[in-house]
């Protein structure tokens, strides 16, 4: 790896100090460092990315990180996370540990863990990509939505429910992990289905092949009213759909890649994370 592009959240390193030092240790290693730009909406100008890079670092928390990896999902540029947010499931290397992080790569002695993705397609071809999930939710005041449930064509359920987590390993820690679903490891290839705030018994987590395809339905409100719903991906970028819409959610043709530091197992790492939560 020899060009590197730095990404930074100015809401964590306020004064630029940690990228100042990440950008400094590696050109002293001979490597090139391209830093990120921004729009005055703090949202990361794409056109300023240089064509030909090598790792991305970003510099906050996983928030930042994810954004980063939809940004570069079809460059197949590796991500490597300096954790300065909360819990840091993503974000890798702490700060009192960026030289040994810097030298670690400088040396090559590294590996690249592989992330499934989901994407989203709309009606009329539009489609959208997450590394967490993709959420379809209410909108405005609280009330159930009918949700309806295909897998592959087939009806698999029908929900009355806040809402639909549609989640990948990585994910599964996030809004799933919150709305009662399971723990996946994050390198394991599988898509998970939580309902949340379901209004029935039977609330369980659905685990599907990543080669399933899953489309949400919405479904007519009470008294016949239209419903309208969002639909997030990674919390961040929202569809609206109608009673009638739907969305087909499947595995991204494409991944991304983390560059992979320490050899502590997940295991230890969620219990560790997790101390005190």
């Amino acid at each position: 790896m020899d060009h590197f592009l730095i990404v930074t959240n100015d809401g964590k390193d306020i004064d630029h100090s940690v990228t100042a030092k990440v950008r400094r240790l590696l050109e002293e290693k001979g490597k090139t460092c391209t830093l990120c730009h921004k729009d005055e909406k703090k949202m990361i100008i794409r056109e300023s990315i240089p064509p030909e890079l090598d790792c991305a670092i970003v510099i906050g928390g996983d928030g930042s990180l994810i954004e980063v990896a939809r940004v570069l999902w079809k460059r197949d540029v590796p991500v490597l996370g300096i954790n300065m947010g909360t819990l840091g499931y993503l974000t890798e290397v702490e700060v009192t540990h960026i030289e040994e992080a810097v030298t670690q790569i400088a040396e090559g002695r590294y590996e690249l863990e592989n992330r499934m993705m989901l994407e989203g397609v709309f009606e009329g071809q539009k489609e959208d990509v997450a590394l967490n999930d993709i959420v379809v939710c209410r909108k405005g005041e609280p009330h159930v939505i009918h949700f309806r449930l295909y897998v592959n064509g087939a009806l698999l359920n029908s929900y009355e429910a806040d809402g639909i987590i549609i989640s990948t390993p990585t994910g599964s820690t996030a809004y799933n992990l919150s709305a009662g679903g399971p723990i996946v490891e994050p390198t394991a290839e599988l898509i998970v289905i939580t309902p949340i705030c379901s209004h029935a018994l039977n609330t369980s987590s659905i685990v599907l092949s990543p080669e399933d395809e899953i489309t949400v339905e919405i479904g007519m409100g009470r008294n016949e009213m239209e419903e309208e719903v969002s639909v997030s991906f990674d919390g961040a970028d929202t569809r609206t759909l109608k009673t009638g819409e739907w969305v087909k959610i499947r595995r991204a043709k494409a991944s991304t890649k983390f560059v992979k530091l320490s050899r502590v197992s997940f295991l230890e790492t969620l219990r560790r994370k997790m101390r005190g939560n």
